[in-house]
C-alpha cells in the first residue's frame, strides 16, 4: 500500500471505511445475497476499494474515461456549453452527457481559470485536475439524485451566484474558491439514504457524529481527507491551510435542511435590520453559506425541463430508501412511500415550505436582479404546473375509486393549495 495513504490522520481513514450502507444496497440484490456473506466481508471489501482507488490516483494514475479522449465534436460542444455556464438555462444533463460522464471536472477546471484561482494561489494544475476527479469519483452514480452531476449542477449556480454584483463587489480569491469547492464537494460520498435512515439502522457514522448533522460531517471529512491525500494546498502556510478546512467545513454544514429556520432567521434579521456588512469577512461568509444553501436546493427555480428532471431523480431515490426500510421491516420514512407520496405532493410542500421562503430572501439581498427575479418566475410557474398534475392525479384516483378517497399526503397538500 501507498505509505503517504496509510499514515494519514484519522480523517482519512474514516473517509476510507464509510461505506457500510452499500451492505444493504448488495444485499437487496438476491442474485448477490448468497455469495456475499456477511456484511463484515462486504465492509472489508469494500473498504480495500476504495483504499486501491485512493493509492491508484495519489500514483498518478487517472482514470481512462478522460475528457480528452472524447471525439472533437463533442469537445466543442462542450466548450461552447462552457462560453455560457453563467447562463440560468445551463444543461447539466447535456454537459455531462458531452464530457462523457466528467461534468464535474471538466467544470471546476473550468471555473477555477476563469476565477483567476490556479494563478492567485499557484495551483499544480496536474495536481488540481487529480483532486477534482478524487472528489468526483467519490460520488456514487448509482444515486439517481446524490450524485457527481448534482455536484456539478450545484457548482454551476453557485458560480452564477458568485456573480450577483451584491456578493461580487466583495469577494476576495479566498471567498471564490471556498464556495466552488464547498458546491462541488457538499454531498461528496453519500450514501443514498437519509440521515435518520443512518441513525435508526444504527451506522457508524450516525455513532461518530452522534446524530447530529450526520452526512454533511461526512461530506465535509472527507473533502478534508481528500484535499490533504492530494496535497493540493501543501504549498500554502499551515495557518492558511487549517482556516480553508475549517470553512469549509462551515459552508458544507449549512446545507443540514434541519438547520433551515435557524439560517432564514438570521438572514431575515439582517435584512430587516440592513446591517449586513460585506467587508466584514464574517458576514460575507454568511452569505456565502445562503448562497450553498439556495445552490443545492434550486432545482425549482431551473427551467420546467431541468426541475422535472431533478424531481423526478430525488423522488426516486426517495422510494429507493423506502423500498429498503419495508425489506429490512423498518418504518418507512416520510416522503419515501411511492403507493401515499406523489411526485407532485413532494415537490409542492418542498417549494412551499423550503424553496419559496429562501429564495424570496436571496432575491431580497441581491435587489431583486435579473437572476432572483428570472428564479421566482420559475419557481411559481413550475409549482402551478405540479399543482396541475397532482390536481389531474386527484381526478384520476377519484374516477378508479368510488369512494373518492385520495391519500392524506395528496389530501393535505391539496388543501394548503386551495387556502394559499
Amino acid at each position: 500500500g501507498d505509505a503517504r495513504v496509510r499514515g494519514q490522520t484519522g480523517v482519512v481513514s474514516e473517509r476510507r471505511g464509510s461505506y457500510p450502507f452499500i451492505d444493504f444496497r448488495l444485499l437487496n440484490n438476491t442474485a448477490l445475497s448468497g455469495e456475499v456473506g456477511t456484511k463484515k466481508k462486504v465492509k472489508r471489501l469494500l473498504s480495500f476499494q476504495r483504499y486501491f482507488h485512493a493509492s491508484r490516483l495519489l500514483r498518478g494514475i487517472v482514470p481512462q474515461a478522460s475528457l480528452y479522449l472524447l471525439d472533437e465534436d463533442y469537445l466543442g460542444q462542450a466548450r461552447h456549453m462552457l462560453s455560457k455556464v453563467g447562463m440560468w438555462d445551463f444543461d447539466i444533463f447535456l454537459f455531462d452527457r458531452l464530457t462523457n460522464g466528467n461534468s464535474l471536472v471538466t467544470l471546476l477546471c473550468h471555473l477555477f481559470n476563469v476565477h483567476g484561482l490556479i494563478h492567485h494561489f499557484q495551483l499544480d494544475m496536474v495536481t488540481l485536475h487529480r483532486f477534482f476527479v478524487m472528489v468526483q469519483e467519490d460520488y456514487h452514480s448509482q444515486n439517481p439524485y446524490h450524485n457527481a452531476v448534482h455536484a456539478a449542477d450545484v457548482t454551476q449556480a453557485m458560480h452564477c451566484y458568485l456573480r450577483e454584483p451584491k456578493l461580487a463587489n466583495f469577494l476576495t480569491p479566498s471567498d471564490i474558491m471556498l464556495g466552488l469547492l464547498a458546491a462541488a464537494a457538499h454531498d461528496v460520498d453519500h450514501p443514498g439514504v437519509n440521515q435518520p435512515f443512518l441513525i435508526k439502522t444504527k451506522h457508524h457514522l450516525a455513532s461518530l457524529y452522534q446524530n447530529v448533522s450526520v452526512l454533511e460531517n461526512h461530506h465535509w471529512r472527507s473533502t478534508i481527507g481528500m484535499l490533504r491525500e492530494s496535497r493540493l494546498l501543501a504549498h500554502l502556510p499551515k495557518e492558511v491551510t487549517q482556516d480553508i478546512e475549517q470553512q469549509l467545513g462551515s459552508l458544507i454544514l449549512a446545507t443540514d435542511i434541519n438547520r433551515q429556520n435557524e439560517f432564514l432567521i438570521r438572514l431575515k434579521s439582517h435584512l430587516d435590520n440592513q446591517d449586513l456588512r460585506l467587508e466584514d469577512a464574517q458576514d460575507r461568509h454568511f452569505m456565502l453559506q445562503i448562497a450553498l444553501k439556495c445552490a443545492d436546493i434550486c432545482n425549482p427555480c431551473r427551467v420546467w425541463d431541468l426541475s422535472k428532471q431533478w424531481s423526478e431523480r430525488v423522488c426516486e431515490e426517495f422510494y429507493r430508501q423506502g423500498d429498503l426500510e419495508q425489506k429490512f421491516e423498518l418504518e418507512i420514512s416520510p416522503l419515501c412511500n411511492q403507493q401515499k407520496d406523489t411526485v407532485p405532493s413532494i415537490q409542492i410542500g418542498f417549494m412551499t415550505y423550503i424553496v419559496e421562503p429562501l429564495f424570496e430572501r436571496w432575491a431580497q439581498f441581491t435587489g431583486n436582479t435579473p437572476l432572483s427575479e428570472n428564479m421566482l418566475n420559475h419557481l411559481r410557474r413550475n409549482k402551478a404546473k405540479w399543482r396541475s398534475l397532482l390536481h389531474k392525479q386527484h381526478s384520476s384516483s377519484r374516477s378508479n375509486d368510488h369512494s373518492g378517497q385520495v391519500t392524506g399526503s395528496q389530501e393535505q397538500t391539496l388543501n394548503e393549495e386551495e387556502t394559499a
